[in-house]
């Protein structure tokens, strides 16, 4: 089972479309998989149709999902985007400021960093270096 974090906290999937593995994905799919390793200029052609997005992290230490996101929002893309994997609560900030609207973890996580930990780091915006700063 997995747990949706947003801004608001802990939540269910409400995704209900079929989200295929970039390797798989024909070209009309709406919703693809991409790896940690992915490089987003490889679905550029793709972002006007694809309503959702999910980045792979397979360590808390791989920040190349942060990067991709980036990338992806720069590229325009407006869809969903989501990370899943080994995202943990101290890096939920960065999540949302590199373009994640959310992050899927597993229940396992959700136990060991509860929805407290998570909702201490929702108010990204305000605690930002750069607000720091200007503030």
């Amino acid at each position: 089972m997995t747990v949706i974090v947003t801004d608001s906290g802990f939540g269910t999937d409400d995704w209900t479309g079929t989200i295929v593995p970039q390797a798989e994905a024909t070209g009309m799919d709406t919703a693809i998989d991409l790896t940690s390793d992915a490089e987003p200029s490889d679905i550029s052609d793709r972002l006007a149709r694809l309503e959702f997005i999910r980045v792979d992290f397979p360590s808390f230490a791989d920040g190349r999902g942060f990067t991709i996101a980036r990338q992806l929002r720069l590229m325009g893309y407006k869809g969903r985007l989501r990370a899943r994997g080994h995202v943990i609560a101290d890096q939920y900030a960065m999540a949302r400021r590199s373009g994640f609207d959310e992050v899927e973890i597993g229940d396992d996580l959700a136990t060991r960093q509860p929805e407290e930990q998570w909702l201490f780091r929702a108010d990204w915006k305000a605690h930002d270096y750069q607000s720091r700063m200007r503030g």
